[in-house]
């Protein structure tokens, strides 16, 4: 069944001038890239101090979210590669709206978390080189990562899988070294190593007497959703890859199998070789570790692994919201410029667009550090969004595909619907837990950071989205012909009457040259 010409131009139209240049070892890395990153080798640290041994269980059961997560995101993948992604999908299955807001706040999501992770780098390399001036490698860093995504996808995939190949190697290396410490039951800083340190930790596995709270545990999986943020990248990565339909199935499987590796494996390691109140905000768990076995040489090391995990994020920044704003620019939902793209299947202009951000907010968050920690945890709300874009296009595909509307994506999920509602319901209830969580956090109201922006700032995001897409809507609407609602109804295309036409594409790729015949 042919979908109506001026929609299906609007989403071929995304694909035309990217090269599909990755490769299978630039598939698998990037998926693993995606799962490791500061969440575990910096933020569980503040995580296992606050709530215990019980970690363990907060990272298994939201791998279990996030191993849904990226089956639902395959099923979509293998309908519909595309490097528009969770934009293009709400724009077939959802509208025009539904694609303007996934992609704003898609994009918000990492032009925020960038500008963090840059203000970042400058702080990690202080730990060598304390008299460099933060602003010095803010420039360094972000020169690096623009000039990677700009060269070409290829590029980006490569720095990508050496960065993976770094991240992996440190875990490993800690799996390795702190089994043998569990199991010969080593000394580690005065304290005894093994499995018994999860119920004689203070409190025992599931602390929650004196600061600690019986649903510590439960609460703090709003936070450690953030650590598995960025394994989305795999379904933007899939429009340029040379073979998703056999690597994107590869790489979504191997997922789970991942996370109980890297996260569950070396939490479980973490708690089992020193209790958990040793174990401090701002310092890597793993650095502690080595340290407090001596070898801090290879705490050392992990240091300059959290650089390359954040230059990775970094990276993989750039990467999404180039190929998100000109999904967008299509549309005519961002600046037409956003379209711009160069001979070697680079969107150039939008990763240009998010890189003077970047170094904007970068000097923002260095003048103004409290105002910017409201909007990073803001963007937190974005990625929240996009997980419930991917879940809600993976109900809206099966129910079309069900009924024989849609061709049936050949990796479908398992358990639909049930898995994707499960998905929803745990994602409204990390809104709950930020609201919670962040009350608890301050006596001073002002300081209550999550609660503020859960109670005012996801209101205050839906008024901008609001207002954006009344200024746009005029030119959506004038370049779609005044068809912006979705491609489908339950029985059928949208506007039938124009459903047995067969678009045809400009094959162009660079420059203006991108847009769609109509």
């Amino acid at each position: 069944m042919t979908a109506p010409p001026t929609q299906a131009n609007s989403l071929a139209a995304e694909q035309v001038g990217y090269k599909q240049t990755l490769g299978r070892r630039h598939v698998q890395m990037i998926a693993i890239g995606g799962a490791i990153g500061t969440g575990l080798f910096l933020g569980s640290a503040s995580r296992l101090h606050s709530t215990g041994p019980a970690l363990l269980f907060s990272y298994a059961f939201v791998g279990v979210i996030a191993y849904f997560l990226m089956r639902a995101l395959g099923e979509l993948v293998l309908y519909r590669p595309t490097s528009g992604a969770f934009v293009s999908w709400m724009r077939e299955f959802y509208g025009e709206k539904g694609a303007y807001v996934t992609g704003w706040m898609y994009w918000m999501n990492w032009a925020l978390t960038g500008i963090a992770e840059l203000s970042a780098v400058g702080l990690y390399i202080q730990y060598w080189w304390p008299q460099m001036p933060t602003w010095a490698t803010v420039l360094i860093a972000l020169a690096v990562v623009m000039v990677v995504n700009l060269l070409s996808a290829r590029a980006f995939a490569e720095f990508e899988f050496w960065a993976a190949v770094a991240k992996v190697a440190a875990i490993i290396v800690f799996l390795v070294v702190g089994t043998v410490v569990v199991l010969f039951q080593m000394n580690v800083g005065g304290h005894q190593a093994g499995f018994h340190n999860l119920w004689s930790n203070p409190g025992g596995f599931w602390p929650h007497t004196g600061d600690f709270a019986w649903y510590g545990p439960i609460i703090v999986m709003s936070g450690v959703v953030f650590a598995y943020a960025s394994i989305e990248l795999v379904g933007i990565a899939a429009g340029e890859m040379a073979d998703s339909e056999r690597e994107v199935p590869r790489a979504v499987n191997a997922v789970i199998m991942r996370i109980a590796i890297f996260y569950c494996g070396s939490v479980l390691l973490l708690v089992s070789i020193l209790p958990t109140s040793e174990y401090t905000a701002g310092i890597s768990p793993f650095v502690t570790v080595f340290d407090r076995m001596g070898l801090n040489w290879i705490g050392t090391a992990i240091q300059a692994v959290l650089i390359i995990a954040a230059m990775s994020s970094l990276n993989s920044g750039l990467y999404s919201t180039g190929r998100v704003l000109r999904s967008l620019g299509i549309a005519k939902q961002a600046p037409a410029f956003t379209l711009k793209m160069s001979s070697s299947g680079v969107p150039w202009a939008g990763i240009v667009m998010t890189g003077v951000v970047y170094l904007f907010g970068a000097v923002l968050n260095a003048l103004t550090p409290s105002a910017f920690e409201v909007a990073l945890e803001a963007a937190a709300i974005g990625i929240l969004f996009t997980w419930a874009t991917i879940f809600l296009c993976q109900l809206r595909l099966r129910r079309l595909s069900d009924r024989g509307v849609v061709p049936k994506s050949r990796f479908r999920m398992p358990g639909s619907p049930w898995t994707s509602y499960l998905g929803l319901a745990f994602l409204v209830f990390v809104v709950i837990s930020m609201a919670i969580s962040g009350w608890q956090s301050s006596p001073y109201f002002w300081h209550k950071t999550n609660f503020l922006v859960v109670v005012f700032g996801i209101p205050i995001l839906a008024l901008l989205l609001v207002l954006g897409w009344l200024v746009v809507r005029r030119n959506v609407l004038a370049y779609t012909g005044g068809r912006i609602a979705p491609l489908w109804t339950d029985d059928g295309p949208t506007y039938p009457d124009r459903a047995e036409q067969s678009p045809e594409l400009s094959t162009a790729g660079s420059d203006d040259s991108a847009h769609p015949t109509s």
